[in-house]
C-alpha cells in the first residue's frame, strides 16, 4: 500500500514538473512577443498551470476516467433494464430538454416541431412580419 502512494506521488511530481516546464516554454516563447509580457521562472509557471487548473480545470466529469465502450456499456445496460414505458419517457425528457435549450440559446421565436409525423401542421414563416 505505502509502495502504490510513493509511486502515485512521485508520478505526480513528475507530471508537475513536465507540465510546468511545458508552460514556462510556452509561455517564454509565445506570450512576451504576443502581448508584450515578461518571461515567467519555473515555479511561476507551476504557479500559473495550478491556478488554471483550480479555475477552469475543476474536478472533470465523473465518467472523465472511464473509457468511451465502459460508459457507453453502462449507458446500454441501463437503457435495456428499463420497461418500454419508462424509454419513452425518457425519449420525451430528452426532447424537452433539447427544446428548452434550443429556446434559451436561440430566443422563443418559431416553435419548429421535431417530429416528422407534423410536417403537414409545421410553423410556416409569415413574410409580411
Amino acid at each position: 500500500m505505502r509502495r502504490v502512494k510513493f509511486e502515485h506521488l512521485l508520478s505526480m511530481a513528475f507530471l508537475v514538473a513536465i507540465l510546468g516546464t511545458a508552460v514556462m516554454l510556452l509561455w517564454n516563447w509565445l506570450v512576451p512577443d504576443i502581448f508584450g509580457l515578461q518571461t515567467i521562472n519555473y515555479w511561476q509557471a507551476v504557479g500559473l498551470f495550478v491556478l488554471a487548473k483550480i479555475l477552469f480545470g475543476g474536478k472533470g466529469h465523473h465518467l472523465r476516467h472511464l473509457h468511451h465502450e465502459d460508459a457507453k456499456n453502462m449507458f446500454r445496460d441501463k437503457w435495456m433494464k428499463m420497461s418500454p414505458e419508462e424509454q419513452k419517457e425518457f425519449v420525451k425528457k430528452r426532447r424537452e430538454n433539447v427544446r428548452n435549450h434550443w429556446h434559451a440559446r436561440f430566443g422563443h421565436g418559431q416553435d419548429f416541431s421535431f417530429d416528422s409525423n407534423n410536417d403537414a401542421n409545421s410553423t410556416s414563416v409569415n413574410e409580411d412580419e
